[in-house]
Parts: structure tokens; C-alpha cells; sequence
């Protein structure tokens, strides 16, 4: 059986530290804070927005929330991003995902100013991303890197396989993993004969939002799995893109769904508000 990853716990970890580290910039009158900008009534975004208010609280950054209506329209919701981008009492700005599907989502995030970024979506900081020169990382991914690095596992000449390629999973992990020297292959739907690669794979993470889509066969053993997944099956009950009763018994360690990467998600989020206030601070 495979030993569990267990994110709550390294996600408590990093949100102790992270309120130590807040504690520390308001001794240096830094108060952190965050504006969360959401549109709509989608009720698993505001079930995200209000769990990183909760975070919000428990590490000491101030939390602003800028609710719109759904049919808010692209020049409203751009007045407000430069509104937010020139408030010195603000150091990150997240614009919660999806839109509406009558905004442009592409010109929203370039409107963010990349130093306020702490999702890590514009352009900039995605090309730092690239070059392996960053400050603000993507926070799924991150949250991958330092649930590996609390669990001991060294993804450095490793064949890492990422089933996805998002803008916001599948290719900054893979950068992520080439920085940490590992060997990538990125899967996606136009993959041909995908178990085949996907058994290769020392790291396996599963990124396609698709519920048990990863099977036992297409897991080597003694691997890594890593399961990104957020999704509901038949009867309700949120689960991963992993069959995770089936691949626990050949997995080396495994990610649960709830309880594995989802919570490392937020935990990185309050790391890069931290980040961008001290730089954002430091360069005044």
C-alpha cells in the first residue's frame, strides 16, 4: 500500500510559517493584504473565495473581497483591477476563475499588475517562469513542489509524466519539474498510446479533470502520484482524476482527493501575498 501524502498536514505547516512570517513584516509596519475580485454567483467559486478569507485570517493578511454581479461588464472589471494595482495598501490581487463567459479572461489577467500577480497568470511572470528566474510561482504547482519536497522525494533525474496542459497546471509543473532536473513528458488529449508513457513515469501527476482517469494500469510501481484532480463522480462525492482505491495498492506514495494538493493551493497563495508585500515593501 502506499504511503499517503498528507497535504493538510504540510499545508498547516506552511500557514504556521506564513503567519510568522506576517507577524514579522507588521513588526516592520507591513500589514499584507489581499483583494479577491469574483464574479457571479458560481457556488464552488465562492466556496473558494470564503476558504481563502479563512486562510486570510489565520495567517494575518488583510483580506479584501470586491464581489460583482455576473453581468459586470469588461470595462467595470478592468477600472477595478487599476484601481486595486495602484493601492499601496494592497500587495495581491486574484481575480477568481472562471469568468463569465462574456469577459475576456486573457485581457482581465494582463491587467493585473504582475508584482500584485499572486496567482502567477500574467505573462510576465509566466516568462520568468520559463527562464527559471521567478518570484511568484503558480500556486497548484508550487503546492506540488513542496508537498515532494516535505515527503523527501527529489524529482532531480527522475522521469516526471504530466497528464495535462493547462496555463495553470500542466505547463508551469512541467517547468517546475525541469528546474528541478527532472526528465518531463507532458500527455495530453492528442497523446497516442498515453498508458504506455504514463507507466514510464517515476512522478505521475494527473491534471485532466476527469474523474478516476487514471487506472492501476497505467501507474508503474512504486511511483509517485501526484493527483490534481478536483471533480465529482456519480453520486456526489468529490474525488480526484485518480482511481485512488485501486492505484493506493501499487503507488510507492499517493495524493488524496480531498485532503492532498487542493489545500496546498491556498497555502501557496498566502506564501505569495507574503512575497509580493515584501518586495512590493522593500522597493519603495
Amino acid at each position: 500500500m502506499a504511503t499517503i501524502i498528507d497535504g493538510r498536514l504540510v499545508s498547516k505547516q506552511i500557514l504556521e510559517a506564513a503567519a510568522a512570517h506576517a507577524a514579522e513584516l507588521s513588526e516592520r509596519g507591513i500589514r499584507p493584504a489581499l483583494a479577491v475580485v469574483i464574479v457571479g454567483d458560481d457556488p464552488a467559486s465562492r466556496v473558494y473565495v470564503d476558504n481563502k478569507k479563512k486562510d486570510c485570517a489565520k495567517t494575518g493578511i488583510a483580506s479584501y473581497e470586491y464581489t460583482l454581479p455576473a453581468d459586470t461588464q469588461q470595462g467595470e472589471l478592468l477600472a477595478i483591477i487599476r484601481g486595486l494595482n495602484s493601492r499601496k495598501d494592497i500587495h495581491g490581487i486574484l481575480v477568481q476563475l472562471p469568468l463569465p463567459a462574456h469577459l475576456d479572461e486573457k485581457e482581465v489577467l494582463c491587467a493585473i499588475s504582475p508584482l500584485k500577480d499572486v496567482d502567477a497568470f500574467h505573462p510576465v511572470n509566466v516568462g520568468h517562469i520559463m527562464i527559471g528566474d521567478f518570484t511568484l510561482l503558480p500556486c497548484t504547482p508550487a503546492g506540488v513542489m513542496e508537498l515532494l519536497s516535505a515527503y523527501g522525494v527529489s524529482p532531480a533525474g527522475k522521469h516526471c509524466v504530466i497528464i495535462g496542459r493547462s496555463n495553470i497546471v500542466g505547463k508551469p509543473m512541467a517547468m517546475l519539474m525541469l528546474k528541478a532536473d527532472a526528465t518531463v513528458t507532458v500527455c495530453h488529449s492528442k497523446t497516442r498510446g498515453l498508458a504506455d508513457i504514463t507507466r514510464q513515469a517515476d512522478i505521475l501527476v494527473a491534471a485532466v479533470g476527469k474523474a478516476g482517469f487514471v487506472t492501476a494500469d497505467m501507474v508503474k510501481p512504486g511511483a509517485v502520484v501526484i493527483d490534481v484532480g478536483m471533480n465529482r463522480n456519480s453520486e456526489g462525492k468529490l474525488c480526484g482524476d485518480v482511481d485512488f482505491e485501486a492505484v493506493e495498492k501499487i503507488a510507492g506514495m499517493i495524493t488524496p482527493v480531498p485532503g492532498g494538493v487542493g489545500v496546498m493551493t491556498r497555502a501557496m497563495l498566502m506564501r505569495n501575498t507574503l512575497t509580493a508585500a515584501e518586495n512590493l515593501e522593500d522597493n519603495r
